[in-house]
């Protein structure tokens, strides 16, 4: 199952100094339907999360001046080797596609570093573990990566239920590039998820006193590029797909939009209905609250009725290889398939650094090139972030340093992979801000006519937007 959940949970960064990512993915909302179904399963999960060889929880770094001038003076760094930690909720009750992008991007970026020689004559040791999907499983993950395998720090995690970001943020391991998957990376210190953040991150409470912000970037770029002044909204008949809908739908209109809402059952969905309804409005667009279940099925509706809309807006967990075979049901709507991000789009080699991404994937992962993902290029840009901050240190790497480059006020941009991104805390928004996103295709007609992402935007640096702010609860 492949999500096409609220992309970002839209938190700003004022003053110009950086985007504001669009639709921070908020999963666990939109997932919620699904793992209702599921949580007789969670107790079982927890007793396999991890994925760790025994080796793994044996050895801890001497904080003591090591051999070949390398001094080694915090967790988990020694003469030769440092080791770093990943989570990922690979075995989760939703499927093991869902989430695993990040960390095949993260371990491909790692073995490409090794190859040159490591960090200053250190090699980069990975110890990965599979949380399962559960918090349960999650916090076990965390101790055992934290307690016994004495990672130096974790990186681009992508977790359903990051139950144990406290125990990461009280134990002071800086947590790089992970996805925001929920709202642990706008409340925690010592989390820096991938896109940044502007809240002040001090364990009280997430964003600003509870408050996140979103912006309205994705829409004003359909509005301008398409023309488009009407939008169908599409959710389930539970809470937290309905909420999210809401959100969609505010921040339709706040940029004109006429917005038709549809609710399904969750068990029944009568798709059909919403297609006749599609039909009938005239909607331009098409946004979801749903899973990748639903959106293959509502694609199957739209075309089996002949109902076709300027563009079938997805996210950033949808931008991979496998819609070719996802929606081969559905090419109507396949080729209708938009997906916005604040990455570079993984197919434009032009970019030395996507060449550099493709390339190592190729080597460490090439059984995985007709699942190429931009959430794998994203766990490669985390990883990069990690690296870059660890190279600042010198020969003594500690994570006080580290963590002094990922809170610079300077924004950080992977070498061009990603929006510059910062954690400078700024006060709660109080206006429009400058906010820029990337935004691709999918073309049956690409790559010779095997099919893939088009970029639409000359650069995704300047394809920005004065747009404004709109409070919500998470």
């Amino acid at each position: 199952m492949r999500l096409t959940a609220p992309r970002r949970h839209l938190t700003a960064l004022p003053h110009g100094r950086g985007p504001t990512p669009v639709l921070r993915p908020v999963l666990v909302s939109v997932l919620a339907p699904v793992l209702a179904l599921l949580l007789a399963l969670l107790p079982l999960l927890a007793g396999c999360g991890t994925r760790l060889p025994d080796g793994a929880f044996t050895a801890r770094a001497t904080p003591a001046p090591g051999a070949g001038g390398n001094p080694s003076f915090d967790t988990g760094v020694s003469a030769t080797a440092i080791r770093i930690g990943i989570v990922t909720s690979l075995t989760s009750p939703v499927g093991s596609e869902v989430f695993s992008g990040p960390r095949y991007g993260a371990q491909a970026f790692f073995q490409a570093l090794n190859d040159r020689g490591g960090l200053h004559g250190r090699t980069v040791e990975v110890v990965t573990c599979d949380d399962g999907g559960s918090g349960i499983g999650n916090q076990d993950c965390v101790h055992r990566l934290v307690d016994q395998a004495h990672v130096f720090a974790l990186v681009s995690g992508s977790v359903l239920d990051y139950a144990g970001a406290p125990y990461v943020s009280g134990k002071a391991v800086p947590d790089v590039g992970g996805q925001p998957i929920g709202t642990a990376y706008d409340r925690w210190p010592h989390l820096y998820g991938i896109y940044g953040s502007a809240a002040p991150r001090d364990g009280r409470a997430v964003g600003w006193n509870g408050t996140l912000y979103q912006s309205t970037e994705v829409f004003r770029f359909f509005k301008q590029r398409l023309g488009a002044d009407s939008a169908a909204v599409v959710a389930y008949n539970q809470a937290d797909s309905a909420r999210y809908a809401g959100q969609l739908k505010a921040g339709l209109e706040a940029e004109g939009y006429r917005v038709l809402l549809q609710t399904v059952d969750f068990a029944l969905p009568n798709f059909q209905a919403v297609a006749a309804a599609v039909r009938a409005d005239g909607s331009q667009l098409l946004f979801d609250a749903m899973d990748s279940r639903g959106n293959a099925a509502l694609c199957r509706a739209l075309d089996e009725a002949g109902v076709s809309v300027a563009a079938k807006v997805t996210t950033v967990q949808n931008w991979s290889e496998s819609v070719r075979t996802d929606y081969a049901a559905s090419p109507n709507c396949r080729n209708a398939l938009w997906a916005t991000s604040s990455s570079q789009n993984y197919e434009d080699e032009q970019h030395p650094a996507v060449h550099d991404f493709r390339a190592a994937m190729a080597r460490s992962y090439p059984d995985r090139a007709d699942r190429l993902s931009a959430w794998e290029l994203e766990g490669w840009a985390g990883a990069q972030w990690l690296a870059d901050a660890l190279d600042s240190c010198g020969a003594a790497p500690t994570r006080v340093c580290v963590e002094a480059f990922l809170n610079r006020a300077e924004p950080y941009d992977a070498h061009g992979l990603i929006l510059p991104a910062s954690f400078v805390p700024q006060p709660p928004p109080s206006g429009p801000t400058r906010a820029c996103l990337n935004v691709a295709r999918w073309q049956d007609s690409a790559g010779g006519g095997r099919g893939g992402w088009v970029t639409q935007v000359p650069a995704m640096t300047t394809d920005c937007f004065d747009v404004p702010q709109l409070p919500y609860r998470p």
